[in-house]
């Protein structure tokens, strides 16, 4: 797979900007009326980064990463402070903070999710790149211990050590990061003094891992 799994240093970050897009194809009717629909599951992020940094030093510790991915080449982690927790973001996370899915006394394995939204309208999006060591399960609101499931970070899902009972609502808590790639093969560098300059934004796209 094309993806390091690094995260992009917090202080190259400072002063990003992004958010979340959707594709919705749109025809418009003889009659007026639309019809509306979407390829896509889930949305997509984008971002831009850099156009803050003043810094030689961050300006080229930026280059370095960029040149290490190759480019668009090889994708990676990011933290987008607006969204990385399990919570909302100033919220303080809770092992019942997300249902992962209800058991059914056999199934052990349980992909971390994130929903938006309420009811049946809410999104739900699949947390793949989850933060080691902020991961905390609970079954039917009992909390497990560290021996009680294990994580995989490269997918984003727990696998219980015992399978819950039917019924049993699994939940969790976590921290996650955004895997995304360079959507540029290019940065541009202005020298505005000795040791002082300024980056053009340099723009990130999420990536399916």
């Amino acid at each position: 797979m094309s993806f390091h799994d690094v995260r992009l240093p917090a202080r190259l970050a400072f002063g990003s900007t992004g958010g979340v897009e959707r594709r919705t194809e749109i025809v418009t009717l003889g009659s007026g009326y639309e019809r509306r629909s979407t390829p896509w599951a889930e949305g997509r992020r984008r971002y831009l980064i850099g156009a803050n940094l003043r810094s030689l030093d961050d300006m080229a510790a930026l280059t370095g990463f960029f040149e290490a991915r190759r480019g668009r080449l090889f994708g990676f982690r990011f933290r987008d402070f607006a969204d990385s927790k399990s919570c909302a973001p100033g919220a303080v996370v809770g092992a019942g903070d997300q249902a992962l899915g209800t058991g059914d006394g056999v199934r052990t394995r349980f992909d971390l999710v994130k929903r938006y939204g309420e009811g049946a309208d809410a999104v739900v999006r699949r947390v793949r790149k989850p933060v080691a060591g902020t991961v905390q399960v609970a079954v039917a609101g009992a909390v497990l211990n560290a021996s009680g499931f294990t994580v995989d970070v490269e997918a984003g899902a727990v696998t219980l050590a015992v399978a819950p009972l039917i019924g049993a609502v699994v939940t969790a808590r976590f921290e996650f990061d955004v895997p995304v790639r360079f959507d540029a093969d290019r940065i541009e560098v202005t020298l505005e003094s000795f040791d002082a300059g300024r980056m053009a934004a340099v723009p990130l796209i999420e990536v399916r891992v």
